[in-house]
């Protein structure tokens, strides 16, 4: 599961932190395990239920938000360069962008070919699922928090550099879909 994973999302290997990379790489097994699904399921999978038909799937949707922070990180270093503040911690900022939507795995199933809400998604969005995936995976807190804040819920609850460009990085890769 590991090598497909990593051949269909290339930039797991994009990790300098092993741990880091081992621990978004278990999140994503045990979440996967969880909801049932393969790793060529990202491919077909909607990122989101609230487009249909949705333009993207969850797998366009992962490494689109994942490329988008890490240039916007990029970015944000080379006009700061003395401020240490606008300076992302690159492993940090690429588990929260790779694990945004870990949630989603088990928010979603599938029922003839369609995909719904699961009775845990209808339950728990997926920001708050996906955080408690990655604590299972013993991904640190701030990881976590970028997972359970980069939707609306966290509108006001955002505190470093990193959970601000996964949230906004987020809302760039669904937004402009909607129109």
């Amino acid at each position: 599961m590991r090598d497909r994973l990593t051949e269909l999302i290339p930039e797991i290997t994009l990790f300098s932190d092993d741990d880091l990379k081992e621990k978004t790489i278990v999140a994503y097994e045990n979440a996967l395990n969880e909801g049932g699904w393969n790793p060529d399921d990202l491919t077909r999978m909607p990122f989101t239920l609230l487009i249909d038909p949705c333009p993207a799937s969850m797998l366009d949707h992962i490494r689109g938000v994942t490329q988008v922070s890490l240039a916007v990180a990029e970015a944000l270093k080379k006009a700061h360069p003395g401020n240490e503040k606008m300076h992302a911690d690159h492993n940090l900022l690429l588990a929260g962008a790779l694990l945004h939507d870990v949630g989603k795995l088990v928010e979603y199933m599938e029922i003839d070919g369609k995909f719904v809400k699961s009775e845990s998604g209808k339950l728990l969005r997926h920001p708050v699922s996906g955080a408690a995936i990655a604590k299972v995976a013993g991904l640190p807190d701030k990881v976590q928090h970028m997972i359970a804040y980069h939707s609306h819920e966290g509108d006001k609850a955002r505190n470093f550099l990193e959970a601000f460009i996964v949230n906004h990085s987020d809302f760039l890769n669904f937004e402009p879909l909607k129109v």
